[in-house]
């Protein structure tokens, strides 16, 4: 097996020099450096990366915790970071946790051992604690877990004000929202609060359906809005936490003859790709995804490197009007 020795000796450089390259250090010529890329390349050779991170006291691997890249804000979110992260010379570490506290501890573990420079956390399943007791840089999405804890977020409250203004602009009597558990501290709760605030000032007649927390699944979206909308025939407006709810109530109204946006208008939340892709597109509030996940290991990296960060980051939304409403 080459040694970092025989890179050295086949390039023509110090030992000292192969050093620098591989950890970036110091000022290494452009032509110095592809000599010792060619050496590595022809001896394949494959550096220890244990031993480098435990050289330069840091991994450049950051972990991401998802409940799963399976829901399409999921997968933009985590397609996002990773880019960007690798932009900036980090790998990511991507872990479903799938609302299973158990194996989102032993995935905290897992990060811990692998020595990870630091952790975003797009999960909502383990107790807080959890993430407080962690004695490296933790970057939270949508949730304020603690002081200490820097959060990325966009303002929900605008966000749920844009959305409810807009279906009592279009003519809309009686309104609905399907949102998330409102039990869990969540940032996205403002939506609802918004929501409520809107309607009870215009004095217009308003439900809430709240999920599950441990719901994902487009199915159980459609059961619940069937049950609304049933019981409810006279509702003409939805407000939807997620794109992905709003085609469920597409669907539902489809099942049930009420026609898309004459009969029953419909907002969604986020924009993912699939907002526009489906027909009628969905009227929907864009999150800044890009940019909140570029901030997330921003302030990663940030607090590697020592520099102070702003504990609460909020990013602007966006309405987005298309054909449901």
């Amino acid at each position: 097996m080459p040694t970092i020795k025989d890179v050295a000796e086949r390039a023509g450089v110090s030992v000292t020099t192969v050093s620098r390259v591989l950890n970036n250090r110091g000022y290494i010529s452009e032509a110095t450096r592809k000599k010792v890329y060619k050496a590595m390349e022809e001896l394949d050779y494959q550096p220890n990366e244990v031993a480098r991170s435990l050289f330069r006291k840091r991994s450049n691997i950051i972990g991401l915790i998802v409940p799963t890249v399976a829901h399409p804000f999921f997968a933009e979110l985590t397609a996002y970071v990773e880019t960007y992260a690798y932009s900036r010379g980090y790998k990511v570490l991507i872990c479903n946790s799938q609302l299973d506290a158990s194996k989102e501890q032993e995935y905290i573990w897992m990060l811990r051992r692998n020595q990870v420079d630091g952790i975003i956390m797009a999960s909502h399943t383990l107790e807080v604690e959890e993430y407080r007791k962690l004695n490296l840089p933790v970057v939270t999405f949508e949730r304020f877990i603690s002081s200490r804890i820097p959060y990325v977020t966009s303002d929900n409250y605008q966000g749920g004000k844009l959305a409810v203004e807009l279906l009592l602009a279009r003519g809309c009597t009686k309104i609905a929202h399907m949102c998330g558990s409102l039990h869990l501290d969540m940032l996205a709760n403002q939506r609802h609060r918004a929501f409520m605030d809107v309607a009870e000032s215009r004095n217009v007649p308003f439900f809430t359906v709240e999920t599950d927390i441990n719901v994902f699944e487009i199915d159980k979206y459609e059961q619940m809005l069937l049950a609304l909308l049933t019981e409810h025939p006279d509702i003409d407006g939805l407000f939807l936490n997620s794109d992905i709810m709003a085609i469920a109530a597409m669907k539902v109204c489809r099942k049930l003859g009420r026609r898309v946006p004459e009969d029953v208008k419909i907002i969604g939340y986020d924009d993912v790709s699939m907002a526009s892709l489906v027909s009628p597109q969905i009227t929907t509030i864009r999150q800044p995804l890009a940019e909140m996940s570029k901030l997330s290991v921003k302030l990663i990296e940030n607090m590697v490197e020592g520099r102070p960060v702003e504990v609460e980051n909020c990013l602007p939304v966006e309405l987005v009007e298309r054909e449901t409403t």
